[in-house]
């Protein structure tokens, strides 16, 4: 036995360089990889991290125009501030913790700190290129995957001062990945909202904002769905707006130097305790606090010197105070929003009326759901959810990670996923595939309800909806919500894109912020196996199936995979495993959920049915192996 023991000597002890370390674990520099699926995936981190610099500089008031251009998996970033020092150029993209974030005099409350950003794009594309221009003069230099491959001297230039950054993420370690033209907008709008006169030009567009927070909101909320107007408040290195909504949910987006901080932390905790506080103050009445912030839509931005950031990824703020010598950060807002907020609606009394009656609506409907939830409740315990319904993972979205390791172990997090599937047959084929460290399974029972225009009751009297929102854990909000990806897997057939359809009404009828989240996905598996003894395709379209066919020859097996229990545990791991092909579900910026809702879900009408007519295809138009099939128009 001691034989198979690893020897343990002074060959175990490998020293890695910047690069070979990030390249081995890019996970503790940029979270998750993916394929660009997912908002959080890294090839969106990589575009923040060069960005961000260009971001910084607008703050330090040097440069107010950005340009963007993503094409062809390719990015290009020029900002125009005060271009990287020429002597430094290589050094900056290259070399660990050489930066001027470390000097507090050249960089005031920056987001990046740790002089890791653009060192990670450069190690993690197969073309970087970066210039500097500087009074007339500039210097390039371009590497692979990290390595120095051509430096250029320093030459005279008429371009303006600035900085030009080129990549191309290694498709070697992001597999297949594709960029999705809505999550690059919303970053763009997110740096302009946060940096008001900043204007970005991303891929022939402009972008741009006056009003900061106030058109973050504008343009997340529907005008006809308002309470009241927004309440805008600015103060020295705090803003906030806040508005509440007709629709279900709680949703607050947190920002900390321009970070998006999707994860929250101690400026979200503060803003959310502080407002119900200043609220009761308001109206001396010791309302609920889910009374309070039921259906508020809210944006809170601080900026600070040193900010804590629980990864290197920047999406949650430490819980470490962030304000050297004065307040924590929850007095700090507490003070903020006791004092604007208050003078703002003594000042308005209209919204201040507007604003209880929208409380004391949610404060009626939780008190009529008293008696039921307790019962549901009771039931969801009796039906021993965790053993009959949901096949649950180890690693969980919203728990507090361990000291050890705890940078892959939120890297983790992010990949936890939750598959809701249709029936024992595929949730069977998806639990014996799935990873149990990070993918947990839930089978529904037969076709959900039709729950468009149904009050959230029917969540606590419907037995399979209760179950999943207890399996998420989403019933008093999203605070403790198990999973980062919630997967809709259902058959490839009409009644399976039926039950998908179903689901998707469940989540924006009464829970709109998992989709607004970007955590719901729908799974995609091959329609089709196409082998014969020596290869296999798999394929997810009909023109791959042609294809496949040509190379194959005359000789192919085909297989037309109708339901997913139907492919073999050991074939499914291949398509829910690194390479998983997952679409997100994603509203529109004009989406308005509840026409949205009536016009698919609701009671039939002639704009409909000439929808479904022109979008329906007949038994003649499809390939005989395919069968007749409703093309999913909604997707």
């Amino acid at each position: 036995m001691a034989e198979l023991i690893p020897q343990y000597n002074e060959d175990s002890i490998k020293s890695l360089d910047w690069r070979e370390h990030i390249r081995l674990r890019p996970g503790m520099y940029i979270g998750k990889l993916g394929d660009g699926s997912s908002v959080d995936d890294g090839i969106y981190v990589l575009v923040k991290e060069v960005v961000d610099n260009c971001i910084d500089e607008f703050a330090m008031g040097q440069g107010k125009r950005v340009e963007l251009h993503v094409n062809d998996g390719q990015v290009t970033v020029r900002d125009y501030g005060r271009g990287i020092p020429l002597g430094k150029v290589v050094d900056v993209v290259s070399k660990i913790n050489t930066g001027a974030k470390y000097d507090s005099k050249a960089f005031q409350k920056s987001v990046g700190l740790n002089g890791v950003g653009t060192k990670a794009v450069n190690a993690l594309s197969t073309n970087f290129k970066v210039s500097s221009f500087r009074d007339g003069r500039m210097k390039s230099a371009e590497f692979s995957r990290g390595i120095l491959t051509k430096e250029y001297p320093e030459t005279d230039t008429t371009e303006n001062n600035g900085t030009l950054v080129v990549f191309k993420p290694d498709d070697t370690i992001f597999r297949n990945y594709h960029f999705i033209h809505e999550y690059l907008e919303n970053q763009v709008w997110n740096y302009c909202f946060l940096n008001a006169g900043l204007l970005i030009h991303f891929n022939g567009r402009n972008f741009v904002s006056k009003n900061g927070l106030l058109d973050l909101l504008n343009r997340k909320t529907n005008p006809d769905n308002l309470r009241y107007p927004i309440i805008h408040l600015k103060g020295t290195d705090i803003e906030v707006a806040i508005t509440h909504t007709g629709d279900y949910g709680e949703d607050i987006y947190s920002f900390v130097n321009g970070q998006h901080t999707t994860q929250g932390g101690t400026h979200q905790a503060a803003f959310r305790e502080a407002f119900v506080k200043t609220i009761r103050e308001f109206y001396k009445k010791d309302y609920d606090a889910s009374d309070i912030r039921q259906s508020i839509c809210a944006a809170i931005s601080v900026r600070v010197q040193e900010p804590v950031f629980e990864s290197q990824t920047k999406t949650k703020l430490g819980s470490q105070f962030v304000f050297e010598g004065g307040p924590s950060m929850k007095a700090f807002v507490a003070e903020f929003l006791g004092k604007e907020l208050d003078n703002f609606l003594h000042k308005n009394a209209n919204i201040a009326e507007a604003l209880k009656k929208r409380i004391e609506q949610s404060e009626r409907e939780r008190k009529e759901l008293t008696g039921i939830r307790k019962l549901a409740n009771e039931r969801a315990k009796k039906a021993n959810l965790h053993n009959k319904k949901l096949r649950d993972c180890r690693i969980h979205l919203n728990e507090e990670p361990p000291a050890k390791n705890k940078d892959e172990y939120q890297q983790k997090q992010l990949e936890s996923t939750i598959f809701i599937t249709e029936g024992d047959s595929a949730s069977g084929s998806i639990t014996k595939s799935r990873s149990v460290e990070t993918q947990a399974v839930f089978s529904l029972r037969g076709k959900p309800l039709n729950c468009y225009g149904l009050t959230k009751k029917v969540v606590y009297e419907n037995e399979e909806f209760n179950l999943l929102q207890h399996a998420l854990n989403i019933e008093e909000g999203l605070d403790g919500l198990r999973y980062n990806n919630i997967v809709i897997a259902t058959d490839a057939d009409v009644d399976g894109m039926h039950i998908r359809l179903l689901i998707m009404t469940f989540f924006l009828q009464f829970f709109p912020d998992l989709v607004r989240g970007n955590h719901i996905y729908i799974l995609q598996t091959p329609l089709f196996r196409v082998r014969n003894k020596q290869k296999t395709f798999y394929c997810y379209t009909d023109e791959e199936r042609q294809k496949a066919i040509q190379h194959i020859g005359a000789k192919a097996e085909i297989t037309r995979f109708k339901g997913l229990g139907e492919i073999s545990p050991e074939e499914f791991a291949q398509f829910i495993g690194e390479d998983i092909k997952k679409d997100p579900v994603m509203l529109s910026q004009d989406a308005q959920i509840q026409k949205l809702l009536e016009y698919y879900m609701g009671k039939n009408t002639p704009d409909r049915q000439q929808f479904i007519i022109n979008n329906l295809r007949v038994e003649k138009d499809i390939p005989e192996e395919l069968g007749v099939e409703l093309e999913n128009a909604t997707a």
